[in-house]
């Protein structure tokens, strides 16, 4: 299994409606891809414009497929001008 976080810091102007974009990103990828099994949301706290994203993909290949679908296609589109930063990293999950 491959666990992906994805940590944006995004422009406090767009900070909800980022937040309720991810939310409906996370629903279509658990609805459209069966290689996805977990996508949780969280913001921070402290700084409503700090989203934190967990997600359970069944390996590499299903993370690259992910990247090419039409609804993330879609969301990178049109968050893309709201993220002032984004790192993405990759973990093996035993």
């Amino acid at each position: 299994m491959l666990a992906v976080t994805v940590r944006f810091q995004v422009e406090p102007a767009h900070a909800e409606a980022f937040f309720n974009r991810v939310q409906e990103q996370a629903k279509d990828t658990l609805e459209h891809e069966a290689a996805c099994t977990q996508f949780d949301v969280c913001r921070s706290v402290r700084d409503p414009a700090e989203v934190f994203l967990y997600e359970i993909y069944d390996d590499e290949s299903a993370f690259a497929v992910h990247l090419k679908t039409p609804h993330f296609l879609a969301f990178d589109a049109e968050v893309r001008t709201w993220v002032r930063d984004k790192v993405v990293e990759k973990w093996e999950r035993a």
